[in-house]
């Protein structure tokens, strides 16, 4: 086979590489066998000076680093030195000579690469090669642990390797162990969340729980852009209260979806049955433009029982945020719903870390809350993985101004990249420890104070006390001329500069958390 990998570059494809250099391992095989897959978020190269660089996304490694100029030289390039890429190795193995494969193998059949490529093929492809059993040799892992998240895994005697994929063909995203994810992992962030709930007496951590309930609700259908009735928003903290305790299912997913849309009159109930977008509509023509493309609607039934199956595998193999991550992420990829898909994705992540133990007794996390305050980089993480795979689906708009999409693309949903998804859970539940949890409990313990010494002074209900703490925050620690006059006209000179004074003493290095 006649391969044209490319030489010495400075622009890849409209990425600007640090300096000249020679694209090598997963890159160069997108770009060699003209690839419909999305580059990797670090691409590599080799470059021509004896010394690593690592800048703007890319690993530039030294001329000893460098491949044979060979199918087989950067596929085993790739897979030691980036790890394993589902999506680039399906689409490879889909327009290559499967003989190719046979070939490298039947070349180093003791080798751990070849042997690691022969497993995948047929992992992903679904179809065994023409070759025996491996009789001998020591097992080898399909991903490296110290490199990419996996779970322990079953053995393959046919290959004598270890699948510790995380998932089946049917769904697998994959996490590459980064500086900082190992940092996260470190930081055992489950036990600093324990500790801090143990700090705050438990009065107050019941209070703040129904606090932080409603405000992770609220901020939830704030990120849709919704004004939803005080009813709706009590009812999704309901559900969302009960996170954790039934076992996911295409069931319960449904179920969720009847609580969020509430009204369904005009919102199809259940599993998408046409396309799927999220964009907006040219306003005069009604022309879909079209910012992240839907699963395709046959694909939806494959693809959640595949998230289902990957949810059952890694339960308690790896860890709790990086579940949630790759669930939750993967789900709102696939958009199965017509409505509601981003506030069950949310719910999967309180979800997940609830049947995993992750939040104190109690207690469920304001993610909403913490994305809310990322909105951002929200969005970002979002639309880089959307942006990836909209250069490799083909669509066209249908009458009713929806999309229909005309190519295979469910590759894109199974196999994605799933450290960004990752890394930003990791801001978020970092940010609720160490910030939205004490940062309340420690208001409401102030508040108390506050209403006691109002309380102690002069004989106020409890409403009226907070209406008095709320127009002293909102006006600097000082009671309006208007509130003077109105309100809290019954109260002296004396008193209102008692209780201005309180006020500074307990809030004056604080943001007020308007709870009530």
């Amino acid at each position: 086979m006649n391969i044209n990998f490319s030489g010495p570059v400075t622009v890849f494809h409209g990425f600007s590489l640090p300096e000249e250099a020679k694209p090598a391992g997963y890159i160069a095989l997108i770009d060699a066998f003209h690839l419909p897959a999305p580059f990797p978020y670090t691409k590599m190269a080799i470059g021509l000076k004896h010394k690593i660089i690592e800048k703007k996304n890319w690993h530039l490694l030294t001329p000893r680093h460098q491949p044979e100029n060979s199918l087989r030289g950067h596929l085993e390039f790739a897979i030691k030195y980036e790890g394993v890429d589902l999506c680039v190795l399906k689409k490879l193995f889909e327009v290559i000579d499967k003989n190719s494969i046979v070939t490298i193998i039947q070349e180093t059949i003791t080798g751990s690469y070849a042997r690691r490529i022969w497993f995948l093929y047929e992992w992903l492809m679904g179809t065994l090669l023409d070759l025996p059993d491996v009789k001998m040799g020591n097992y080898v892992h399909v991903l490296n642990p110290l490199q990419q998240l996996a779970v322990k895994g079953e053995n393959s005697r046919r290959h004598r390797v270890v699948n510790n994929l995380p998932g089946t063909p049917a769904f697998c995203p994959l996490v590459t162990v980064t500086e900082e994810i190992r940092a996260y992992l470190s930081m055992n962030l489950k036990k600093r969340a324990l500790q801090v709930s143990s700090e705050i007496p438990k009065d107050v951590v019941t209070r703040a729980a129904a606090f932080l309930l409603l405000k992770d609700s609220q901020a939830s259908f704030t990120i849709e852009n919704e004004t939803p009735s005080h009813d709706r928003i009590v009812r999704w903290g309901n559900a969302i209260q009960e996170a954790g305790k039934a076992p996911l299912s295409k069931d319960e997913l449904i179920r969720l979806q009847h609580i969020v849309i509430g009204n369904s009159r005009f919102v199809k109930i259940g599993f998408r049955d046409a396309g799927g977008f999220i964009g907006e509509h040219e306003r005069n023509t009604g022309m879909p433009i079209v910012e992240h493309i839907s699963a395709k609607s046959e694909d939806i039934d494959s693809l959640i029982t595949g998230l289902m199956a990957y949810n059952k595998r890694i339960k308690h193999e790896i860890d709790p945020v990086s579940a949630a991550a790759t669930i939750a992420f993967g789900f709102v990829h696939i958009h199965p719903f017509s409505d509601g898909n981003g506030r069950i994705h949310r719910y999967l992540i309180h979800h997940i870390l609830a049947e995993h133990g992750y939040n104190p007794p109690g207690l469920i996390f304001p993610i909403s809350s913490a994305m809310l305050q990322r909105i951002d980089e929200y969005g970002s993480v979002l639309r880089d993985y959307s942006q990836g795979i909209l250069p490799f689906i083909k669509w066209e708009p249908t009458e009713d101004h929806n999309v229909r999409v005309l190519n295979q693309t469910v590759d894109y949903y199974r196999y994605f990249d799933a450290t960004p998804c990752v890394q930003f859970l990791y801001h978020c539940v970092k940010e609720t420890i160490e910030h939205d949890l004490p940062e309340e409990a420690q208001f409401l313990m102030k508040y108390d104070q506050f209403r006691n010494s109002v309380q102690k002074q002069i004989e106020m209900p409890d409403r009226t006390v907070f209406l008095l703490y709320s127009f002293l925050s909102q006006n600097e620690g000082k009671l309006s001329k208007r509130s003077r006059e109105n309100e809290f006209r019954e109260l002296s000179q004396e008193e209102i500069d008692h209780f201005e004074h309180v006020h500074e003493q307990l809030f004056a290095d604080s943001n007020p958390i308007p709870c009530k």
